[in-house]
């Protein structure tokens, strides 16, 4: 099992948003940067863990913990054209983009703050906490999911 953090707007998707989808489960769609595109692609599997975080909002931080149920398979919004995330260039036998399904496992008592997680030494190499960091999707190491379950009890 790998562990990951998955950036979302909370005004556009939150944490809430998910528990409250049919089977707490929802497609992580519109992820445009290829980076985060081949983790997602090659790298998460079936069981993996993802904190999931509040981005782009008055208090960034990770909200709760959710799971992959469904592997990679191409994002339907990339040939939608009226999605915005239509991609001209995506096709059903080059798709481009593609998504993986997440079902919401439990919300933290509290956000955990990005503030904390920058002032926390034993995450000081995350790179969520790295300057220029900007993937919406991106790994954690087994010792930074145990340093931040431990900050979020």
């Amino acid at each position: 099992m790998a562990y990951w953090l998955m950036k979302s707007e909370p005004d556009t998707f939150s944490l809430d948003d998910l528990r409250d989808r049919p089977n707490s489960t929802e497609h992580w769609d519109g992820v445009r940067n290829y980076q985060a595109r081949n983790m997602m692609r090659d790298q998460m599997k079936l069981g993996d863990k993802v904190f999931f975080y509040h981005s782009s909002c008055p208090q960034p931080g990770i909200a709760g913990i959710a799971e992959v149920v469904r592997e990679a398979y191409p994002d339907s919004s990339a040939q939608n054209p009226e999605s915005r995330y239509f991609d001209p260039k995506a096709s059903p036998e080059n798709p481009r983009w593609f998504m993986v399904d997440v079902r919401f496992e439990r919300k933290f008592e509290r956000l955990l703050p990005l503030a904390a997680l920058k002032a926390e030494p034993a995450l000081g190499e995350m790179l969520l906490v790295q300057k220029g960091s900007r993937l919406s999707i991106m790994p954690v190491t087994p010792e930074e999911w145990r340093q931040i379950m431990t900050m979020a009890q």
